[in-house]
């Protein structure tokens, strides 16, 4: 009988997690010729999340739960929950029923027909604001056009993996993984499963514009160097504007013309272009840099506090 792990991470999603896993072992349980586990992954919670976990944890010994010991983030969550799987697919999914368990079964079809990464692409994404579905637009318009990998568009971290996949993206040594890319990147068979996002059940998302920035920032950076070479594209526009300038300026003074008389106008511009390049310059790099040290710390990506229904 093969085995499926399903993943899931939360933070503060107590009004939604008893519905969640409702339906999750409702569907589950459907599915008679396989064996299953969840893992959920306590993102260091602050209301009674963890509680209904202990709760649920207690009755039910296919749920498997791990809790850190602060909020450490989705993708670290994520990271958590595959290094402790047990199975052979693996599922990762949100708790807030965005993508219903009940698309499982026709995901688990798509994985015995040899698939090997079947992930879940967006037809339509219900209730959600215009602002969020711009700036997820451009965020993957952005990433595909910097990044040397692609990465589908309208594609989270809900989808289903084979666990020869799962043992590679295990297997990598890097700190900050942004997952949804390092599943393009492994490779092997991959499957797009087309479907319609629904609306939160419960509770309110997790993730403001300051996690969707931070997030964008790791993909760009993680899968990209061509904001390094863009850095050095503007370095060189600004030299030739500069000698353009120099040019100008030298012929106006030959030719005696009046229109240098104060020359304010010409130095400011050329101040201020010149210092926006350099601190946006110096920007694009410090983020590498701010990789480079993150790395070299080698600080752990997460801290687990407890474990329950874990050897």
């Amino acid at each position: 009988m093969k085995k499926i792990s399903i993943v899931i991470p939360v933070y503060n999603e107590e009004e939604v997690l008893k519905i969640s896993y409702t339906r999750i072992k409702e569907v589950m349980n459907t599915l008679e010729k396989y064996d299953y586990e969840i893992i959920w992954i306590n993102d260091g919670s602050k209301d009674k999340t963890f509680d209904i976990l202990q709760e649920i944890a207690k009755e039910d010994e296919k749920t498997k739960v791990l809790s850190f010991s602060r909020n450490f983030g989705h993708q670290a969550a994520v990271t958590a929950g595959i290094k402790y799987v047990t199975g052979d697919a693996i599922i990762i999914m949100d708790a807030d029923l965005q993508d219903p368990p009940e698309l499982l079964p026709e995901m688990l079809v798509l994985w015995e027909e040899g698939n090997e990464v079947i992930y879940g692409q967006r037809k339509s994404r219900k209730g959600e604001s215009a602002f969020k579905l711009l700036t997820a637009k451009m965020f993957y318009n952005t990433l595909n056009a910097l990044s040397d990998v692609d990465i589908p568009k309208d594609t989270g971290d809900f989808r289903l993996v084979d666990r020869k996949v799962i043992d590679v993206i295990n297997s990598l040594p890097e700190h900050n993984k942004f997952l949804r890319g390092l599943f393009s990147w492994v490779g092997f068979k991959q499957k797009a499963y087309f479907y319609e996002r629904q609306e939160r059940q419960a509770g309110k998302t997790k993730y403001p514009f300051k996690k969707m920035w931070r997030l964008a920032s790791d993909g760009i950076i993680s899968f990209s160097t061509k904001p390094l070479k863009i850095v050095g594209g503007l370095g060189i526009l600004t030299i030739i504007l500069s000698i353009a300038i120099l040019i100008y300026s030298l012929l106006s003074y030959l030719w005696h013309l009046n229109n240098l008389t104060a020359g304010w106008t010409s130095i400011m511009v050329a101040i201020t272009l010149f210092s926006g390049v350099q601190l946006l310059s110096i920007w694009i790099i410090s983020e590498y840099i701010a990789r480079i040290y993150d790395e070299t710390r080698n600080r752990p990506q997460y801290i687990i506090d407890k474990k329950i229904n874990i050897i």
